[in-house]
């Protein structure tokens, strides 16, 4: 069958096609890709083309579809899957093969990836438990799993050392002190929100030198919903503060037990270092595209102060089930990551606008002709589309945030691709 996507062909060339999906064999299945959240990882294997690790360097001549964070429907089950898998069946997709090779969804492959409307399944994938039964009610928090997932692992990364013994005691300190450097982001909103209940930290502190994204992480994830939850949250913009390590040790009253960097600036590095407790553990969570970015340390307080340093990139299917149960369970607010929504055939402009990065996530509606929309507009584009104006009233009833009901009514009534 004919399938449409967004192709990676090399550096900065990313074309939007219609092509042949093979026969699905008796041991694979079509998915029908409902949504895929847009990356930044995406757009860094973009402006790299074949010198990204993951990116085949015969991707000039084998495109492959780009992608990694999407939500679907099982179109069809090849004959040895069929006491498994349904048809209608939701399911995500864990990217990360963890091969040898370093080849990865939405990197690597021809026939899978998340900006697509289908996509084949291999054996391959199958056996790596990647594929994830999802029973979400919605295919947008399905998308974000994936996100949630590389988070989750983030805190699993975390660790701290029991002093009597020696012990190595894996996962941020429960009851602890969190800074979240450069962490205005769609990312650290995320990091925010299982912060607060997951990582069961006492005080997250938010840092940004945008003010704009931390008046937007306070608006989805407000100081007073992490007070429910036990938490102190703090938003804190640097740029005006002339000792910005002085500061975040006064309002932590000492400094933190975990510190991630959100974005790959070496100075963010020295000064998480700078912040940890004893025994503080830092997670250079952001992904740098330079190969020789270099940052620095105390050395002393590393020995006599025990800091730990880690760094961690992507996650395991098992935390992408963590992931699924969190907001199964309705214990996260996936809509809080999302700031905007599209079409397939907006899916390009916005990968390339990631170079100047705004708002939070942006959802790809693969099957939908929609122009990149920001949810904060919906009211004003409601003056002259009705679409867009019961788009607005769902999602205001709902704290301002996109959910499962407004999915529903776009999936029902926008244009089809």
């Amino acid at each position: 069958m004919k399938t449409k996507a967004l192709r990676l062909y090399g550096a900065n060339d990313i074309r939007l096609e219609e092509f042949d999906l093979p026969e699905i064999t008796e041991e694979e299945l079509l998915i029908k890709v409902v949504s895929d959240s847009v990356c930044l990882s995406t757009y860094k294997a973009i402006k790299q083309g074949g010198e990204h690790k993951h990116v085949p360097n015969d991707v000039d001549k084998n495109p492959i579809i780009v992608g990694h964070e999407m939500c679907c429907e099982i179109a069809e089950v090849g004959e040895k899957l069929k006491d498994k898998w349904k048809v209608g069946q939701k399911v995500v997709i864990q990217p990360a093969l963890k091969l040898e090779n370093n080849h990865d969804i939405g990197y690597s492959y021809p026939f899978i990836g998340g900006n697509t409307k289908y996509a084949v399944v291999s054996k391959l994938v199958l056996d790596r438990g990647c594929v994830l039964p999802y029973n979400g009610d919605s295919f947008f928090a399905g998308s974000l799993t994936e996100a949630f997932g590389c988070i989750i692992r983030g805190y699993k990364g975390m660790y701290h050392t029991d002093y009597t013994n020696y012990e190595r005691l894996d996962g941020a300190k429960k009851g602890g002190k969190i800074a979240i450097l450069g962490g205005a982001g769609p990312m650290g909103i995320g990091t925010i929100d299982l912060g607060c209940g997951y990582a069961g930290a006492s005080q997250i502190v938010v840092t940004d030198l945008s003010q704009e994204r931390l008046d937007f992480a306070n608006s989805v994830l407000s100081i007073e919903y992490a007070k429910a939850k036990g938490v102190d949250l703090r938003y804190v913009n640097t740029s005006g503060i002339e000792n910005v390590g002085a500061y975040l040790k006064e309002i932590s009253c000492g400094g933190f037990d975990d510190v991630f960097v959100m974005v790959p600036v070496p100075a963010l590095f020295t000064l998480a270092e700078e912040i940890c407790k004893f025994d503080g553990c830092i997670n250079f969570f952001a992904g740098p595209t330079n190969h020789e970015l270099m940052g620095s340390l105390n050395l002393y307080r590393v020995h006599y102060d025990g800091i730990h340093v880690v760094g961690t990139a992507g996650s395991i299917p098992q935390d992408m089930v963590d992931a699924i149960t969190l907001i199964e369970q309705n214990k996260l607010k996936p809509g809080a990551l999302v700031s905007h929504i599209l079409g397939l055939n907006a899916a390009s402009d916005a990968l390339f606008a990631m170079a100047t990065p705004n708002g939070a996530k942006k959802v790809c509606y693969n099957h939908l002709d929609l122009p990149l929309i920001a949810i904060s507009e919906l009211g004003e584009l409601g003056k002259t589309n009705p679409l867009y104006k019961k788009l607005d009233e769902i999602v205001k009833a709902n704290d301002g945030l996109w959910c499962a009901e407004a999915e529903e009514y776009l999936l029902a009534n926008a244009p089809k691709l």
